[in-house]
């Protein structure tokens, strides 16, 4: 998955968990969990892993571990990334600007193949 599509699904799990935060301010019993969006999002993000079912477990976790490796960094690396452009917004004293509009403003830039 190329680092744009990342990109955009994290933003898409920063802004669901804001959105849930939202719910649960307006209803504290609120069950946020329920639809999924955040674990669909990170599933699409990781890869499917074909292990051979004469794997021993040895090979196993190095075929997960080589597979997986990249996916998280990559993952790590577009959260670390928008939440650094939180943080200076908040560190700015913005009040002009939300925490959805940052988020917004994230995923358009690399919805049109921006990069970092």
């Amino acid at each position: 998955m190329e680092q744009r599509e990342i990109m955009q699904r994290s933003v898409g799990i920063l802004t669901e968990a804001l959105e849930m935060r939202r719910r649960l301010r307006e209803d504290p019993d609120a069950d946020v969990t329920r639809n999924g969006a955040v674990a669909t999002l990170l599933e699409e993000m990781l890869p499917h892993i074909q292990l051979p079912a004469d794997a021993s477990v040895r090979e196993v976790a190095d075929i997960v571990t080589a597979e997986l490796g990249p996916a998280i960094v990559q993952i790590t690396s577009a959260l670390t990334y928008a939440f650094v452009q939180l943080a200076e917004i908040h560190d700015e004293g913005r009040t002009d600007v939300s925490s959805a509009d940052v988020l917004r403003s994230i995923s358009l830039h690399y919805e049109s193949g921006g990069r970092r």
